[in-house]
């Protein structure tokens, strides 16, 4: 017993101690601010202010995504500026990819500690034009971040008085904790948000009070609609019965492939030229194109195989 009662006397120091040793740092955003202005002309300037806790000296920056795309619904996102208020690198560096805009700030430089970030950009084609009002509806801080944000606090202004709600979360289900601040601005504040969950914010504003351009769609992925699901369906079949058929002549793999690729870059060109890069779809001439380098494919192939020698079985004979 009194051996037992030493090593525990021993013991519970120790055990006491590794308890009471500080969790490892994880990195969060301590503080998320977010003010959207509602311009008369109807433009919707946003200006973030991200207070970043790394937890170790070798991190590079943060990467904000802004989202241009849900669904067929397109927005503009433009005049992009990026600062710090903590001295912390703060150049940006943006890419345009399918379905959002990544903005990297910072980068090249190893930072630590707590820093602040303040991102500005412009919005356009955010508002919904209805019968008897016009809407706003945005995810202020968006899905996109890995991190856990402690405090967050969303300002809406606009040029006349309106009624906006806000509801946090991923699904956005939990109502957000609002106040007005003078007649022509709302606040919004959530805390403890969780990694990938957001601020989805509605506002509501009288007919006429900002000018409001008819949304902007993208066309659809596919535009080949019945034609174009013919053309390849045509195609598939011409491939097959080629692969059955006898070899087709030399130059006809070479003359459809060429055919084939013409068609359907030209289709993509001529649509990410209009509609732009990450817009681009398909219609009938690609499709038509695409049955044309499965038929040059298939050519190919009987091609191949009629070159290959004939496997001939091995004459077994009897010895006299």
């Amino acid at each position: 017993m009194a051996a037992r009662a030493v090593l525990f006397a021993v013991l519970l120091p120790a055990v006491v101690a590794v308890l009471a040793l500080p969790a490892a740092a994880e990195e969060e955003i301590p503080a998320y601010d977010v003010v959207l202005t509602v311009r008369p002309d109807g433009v919707v300037h946003v200006h973030e202010t991200v207070t970043y806790d790394f937890s170790g000296g070798d991190d590079h920056g943060i990467v904000r995504r802004v989202p241009y795309r849900e669904g067929r619904r397109v927005y503009g996102v433009h005049r992009i500026s990026t600062s710090s208020s903590t001295g912390a690198p703060a150049r940006a560096r943006v890419r345009t990819l399918p379905r959002d805009v990544r903005i990297t700030v910072g980068g090249g430089t190893p930072v630590g500690g707590r820093q602040a970030y303040v991102i500005e950009y412009d919005v356009t084609g955010l508002l919904t034009p209805f019968p008897k009002h016009d809407e706003l509806v945005w995810d202020a801080l968006g899905t996109a971040w890995d991190v856990p944000v402690a405090e967050a606090a969303v300002r809406v202004e606009g040029p006349v008085r309106f009624r906006a709600g806000c509801r946090a979360g991923d699904p956005p289900l939990t109502p957000c904790l609002r106040h007005r601040d003078g007649p022509r601005a709302i606040v919004f504040s959530q805390r403890g948000l969780a990694p990938h969950e957001g601020m989805l914010v509605k506002a509501r504003l009288p007919k006429g009070a900002v000018a409001v351009p008819p949304p902007r769609f993208a066309p659809p992925r596919w535009r080949g609609g019945g034609v174009g699901g013919v053309l390849l369906l045509l195609g598939v079949v011409a491939a097959v019965w080629t692969v059955r058929g006898p070899p087709v002549p030399r130059a006809a793999p070479p003359v459809l492939a060429a055919l084939g690729t013409a068609l359907v870059a030209g289709d993509l060109a001529a649509s990410a030229a209009r509609d732009g890069l990450w817009l681009a779809s398909a219609g009938s001439p690609a499709a038509a194109g695409a049955a044309l380098l499965a038929g040059a494919a298939a050519g190919a192939r009987t091609r191949r195989a009629a070159r290959r020698p004939a496997r001939t079985a091995p004459v077994v004979g009897r010895e006299e």
